[in-house]
């Protein structure tokens, strides 16, 4: 079997773990549905490689307003590697204790709220308190891992609890220990992560199952949409009319911080 058909053969292993948890899907598109509905916004948080399941969830083609990118740059920003903004202090930052509480203490989040926090390990420490922040403010939090990596991995919080422990639902990309999912003859350690496609596979299940809900609940989703499929004008007119939205949302969340 060459490299390239392993790994998609790993792929449809993936998919056939995401498949498996229909109910847990349908759950966090239950709680995400209720925030939208109830003008809030979901909170989306990765840090590292896992921004992209941010990302994945909105802005984007076949997206829709009510989800809220929080994406730290120090945290997050990869294309210098090394020097300044590197991957070293983004690694030494993401297990810096306090962090998390100074992101949060941005908004005025509301139990209505609901989050979504994704981190293959779950063990680092960013991660683990933005979770911990969610919980303590009441909010319904689902937690995006990878856990059989989560499980062979040590927490680096000082209470040596993981982002699962913080999570009231929990999600698994299925990817495996390491997340490298293909083995070359000769070479010691595997290549071609995982994570991330399970992960992207996990979030637009949810946001599909989320559209449904807010069509049926008579509140139809302004989901942004390409002009070659609907043409440039009305894929314009939803482009504006979505990020709109999106502004509205947000400056609730701007509204009252602190105490105000």
């Amino acid at each position: 079997m060459s490299p390239s058909a392993d790994y998609l053969g790993q792929c449809r292993n993936l998919i056939e773990i995401v498949s498996r948890q229909q109910a847990a899907i349908n759950q966090a598109a239950d709680w995400f549905a209720q925030t939208i509905l109830a003008g809030r916004m979901v909170h989306l948080f990765g840090s590292g490689h896992s921004r992209i399941l941010v990302e994945e969830m909105w802005p984007r083609y076949g997206s829709f307003p009510g989800f809220n990118p929080i994406v730290e740059l120090s945290l997050s920003f990869h294309n210098l590697v090394v020097g300044p903004n590197g991957q070293r202090q983004a690694m030494f930052l993401e297990n810096v204790s306090g962090l998390a509480e100074r992101i949060l203490r941005n908004f005025d989040l509301k139990s209505e709220d609901s989050a979504l926090v994704a981190s293959s390990s779950g063990c680092n420490i960013v991660p683990i308190e933005i979770a911990e922040g969610f919980k303590n403010r009441r909010i319904k939090v689902v937690a995006i891992i990878s856990r059989k990596h989560s499980e062979a991995s040590k927490s680096q919080h000082p209470s040596a609890r993981k982002l699962q422990d913080y999570a009231d639902l929990v999600l698994d990309t299925g990817a495996p220990v390491g997340d490298a999912m293909v083995t070359i003859a000769g070479l010691p350690n595997p290549v071609a992560p995982g994570s991330t496609v399970g992960g992207c596979l996990l979030v637009n299940c949810i946001k599909a199952e989320v559209a449904q809900r807010l069509q049926q609940a008579g509140a139809p989703p302004k989901v942004l949409t390409a002009g070659a499929l609907i043409g440039g004008d009305q894929s314009s007119a939803i482009f504006e009319a979505a990020y709109d939205e999106h502004a509205w949302r947000l400056a609730r969340l701007y509204q009252s911080v602190g105490g105000q």
